[in-house]
Parts: C-alpha cells; sequence; structure tokens
C-alpha cells in the first residue's frame, strides 16, 4: 500500500507542476483533463501526508523509550498510545480510499419498484417504498421525476419508475436493488394473520446520449391508445409509445404524457439506462465471473431486505444488520443501513483489490 501511495504523490506532484505550466494552461482539453486526474488525487493526498507526519512522530516517540530520563520515557510511552491509534485509522482510511471508484457514483437514478407476490397488500407496500426513497431523496435535496406509475384502486402501485437527480444519488441508492420483503397484518385482513408480500426494486445509474450510441435502426417504435385515467383523451390519440431495442430484446413503454413526443422522450431515458446496466453486467461477468459479491449487479432475485411490522424491525440480510425503527425507516431514514452497506462493499472491493 504505501508504494503505490508513494507513487500516486509523485504523480500529484507531477501534476501540480503540468497545471501551472503556461502552455498546458491555454490547451483547455489537456488542462481539464489533467486537473480532473489532479481533483481524484487530492483526496487521498491529505490522509497520507497526514499518516506520514504521524508515522514521524511515532519513530521520534520510539526513539525516546531509549532516553535515560524515566519521565521522558513515561511521555513516550503515552504518547505512542494515541499515535499508534490515530496510525491505524489513517491506514483504514487511505485502503478504502484506494478501492477503485464505481465510474456511476454520481451519475443520476432511474428508479424502477414493482409489486411482486402479495396481491393488493404488495401493491400498497410497493407505494410504501417508493414513499420512503422520495422521502429520503427529498431530506438530501435531490429532485424526483416520475417517469411512469400504474396505480391500484386502494393506494397501491403496481409499478412506478421514477427518475432520482442529485450529486452522488447512484452511490446511494445501488444498494437498494433486489427484494424487499414485508411481513404484516393487512388491513383487509379480518382474523388478524400476518401475510408476508414481496416487491422488486431496481436502481439504474442513468445514461446520458453521449454513452451510448444506439442505433435508429435497432428500435422498433410502436404508438398506442393509453390507458386508464386520462379522461376523454385517452380515446382519441395514441400517445403512448413502446420502444424495442431489437439487439438485447428490452422494452420500455410510457404512456403518462398527453404528448407523444414527451413519452418517447422519457420511454428513451430509462431504455439507455436499462442497456447501460446491461452492458455493465455482461461487462462484470467477463471480468469477475468468480467474484461472489457485485456491488450494484441489479440482482433482483435475491431476497435483500425484511421489514417486519409486528416487531418494528428492519433486517438486511446481507450484512445481517437488524434495525428496530422501521417507522422512522419508511419516513426515509435510510442513511445508517446505507452506511453500513457502503462500508460492507467496499472492504469487499479491498479484498478483491489485494490491497
Amino acid at each position: 500500500m504505501l508504494e503505490k501511495l508513494k507513487e500516486i504523490e509523485a504523480r500529484y506532484n507531477e501534476l501540480s507542476d503540468l497545471l501551472s505550466d503556461s502552455e498546458i494552461v491555454q490547451d483547455h482539453s489537456r488542462y481539464s483533463a489533467l486537473a480532473k486526474e489532479h481533483a481524484t488525487i487530492e483526496e487521498l493526498m491529505g490522509p497520507y501526508r497526514l499518516y506520514k507526519k504521524v508515522d514521524g512522530d511515532i519513530k521520534e516517540h520510539e526513539s525516546m523509550l531509549e532516553d535515560n530520563d524515566p519521565e521522558m520515557r513515561d511521555l513516550a510511552k503515552d504518547g505512542l498510545e494515541e499515535l499508534y491509534a490515530e496510525s491505524r485509522r489513517l491506514e483504514k482510511e487511505l485502503k478504502l480510499l484506494l478501492v477503485p471508484k464505481d465510474p456511476n457514483d454520481q451519475r443520476d437514478v432511474i428508479l424502477e419498484i414493482r409489486a411482486g407476490t402479495g396481491g393488493e397488500e404488495a401493491g400498497l407496500f410497493a407505494a410504501d417504498l417508493f414513499r420512503m426513497y422520495s422521502r429520503y431523496a427529498e431530506g438530501k435535496r435531490w429532485s424526483i421525476e416520475i417517469l411512469g406509475m400504474n396505480e391500484t384502486g386502494i393506494g397501491g402501485i403496481k409499478e412506478v419508475v421514477a427518475g432520482i437527480k442529485g450529486k452522488g444519488a447512484f452511490a446511494r441508492f445501488k444498494y437498494e436493488s433486489g427484494v424487499h420483503r414485508v411481513q404484516r397484518v393487512p388491513a383487509t385482513e379480518a382474523s388478524g394473520r400476518i401475510h408476508t408480500s414481496a416487491v422488486t426494486v431496481a436502481v439504474l445509474a442513468e445514461a446520458e446520449e453521449v454513452d451510448l450510441d444506439i442505433d435508429p435502426s435497432d428500435l422498433r417504435i410502436d404508438t398506442y391508445r393509453a390507458s386508464g385515467a386520462g379522461g376523454q383523451h385517452v380515446n382519441k390519440t395514441e400517445s403512448a409509445v413502446r420502444i424495442t431495442h431489437i439487439p438485447t430484446g428490452i422494452v420500455v413503454s410510457c404512456q403518462d404524457e398527453k404528448s407523444q413526443h414527451k413519452n418517447k422522450a422519457r420511454a428513451m431515458r430509462v431504455l439507455r439506462s436499462r442497456i447501460l446496466q446491461k452492458l455493465q453486467e455482461d461487462q462484470d461477468r467477463e471480468i469477475a465471473s468468480n467474484r461472489r459479491s457485485q456491488v450494484g449487479s441489479g440482482d433482483r432475485s435475491e431476497r435483500i431486505r425484511t421489514y417486519n411490522f409486528p416487531q418494528g424491525r428492519v433486517t438486511d440480510h446481507r450484512i445481517n444488520l437488524t434495525l428496530h425503527k422501521l417507522q422512522q425507516i419508511l419516513e426515509g431514514e435510510i442513511d445508517e443501513i446505507i452506511d453500513e452497506l457502503s462500508t460492507y462493499y467496499q472492504t469487499e472491493a479491498l479484498k478483491n483489490t489485494g490491497s
């Protein structure tokens, strides 16, 4: 680790010199690329330089242990305990900083929530989860836009697709992909029997147009009349849009807007993100076919979390974390869970890098 950090520091110093070169300053594209690399490395430099200072202080205190003055030896011994603890803390921080960053972490998010097994109760819980994520996004001052929603008649949701915009949104939401299970007594259950229902959540990093070169000939675009609520407009115009990406078989539909143009634009946002996710999953399988844990894989087959209402608890099965604060979590207070997951997956990634 220390050899790697020395190399990074040498590159940082080199970049600092280059960025002060007048010729490079005038070359905007090169200057921008170097400045971006410099900013990425800079996050490491503070902790690394502090680590080196603490290391120097440790050596100085260790040499004082050989002093003839007993008082000086006692002072050195007392100081060393704190310095060793600080060194261990900084070493842990540096190891985590050296873990390769997920290139999607700063992206916006396409969030998809679908009711699974459990009938109407699953739809009600899907609505609860959407409210939870909306509250969380609002707390971060991120914007949330519904791209498509299919509601049930009793306040539930069969399916909702939403866009969430905010710095680092994907970094926080990416651990939510999977099956969320709820255990509670439905309002319609006369006997008071606990039911178990499931909802699937998919979190996609939103793709920009520059990320993917989609050949228009690879798309089949169908228009049809929207169904559901919408008054007379529903029966008069074919405003709903269904886009099929022929090479991958991915299909996206959108009918929430009265404008066919707006529905097409929304459907393309979701389609680009799903194609990007598929390409990344294929690449991950090639690169890490033997790796057991893949962050952000979007695997929906695995039950990741249980919300148990009778006991007021939430359990994340991936890290065996149980919190007895179900109502606060459903109000959007999910940072504690996400922080624990982030630490876990960073540690796993660190093992895989061999640092």
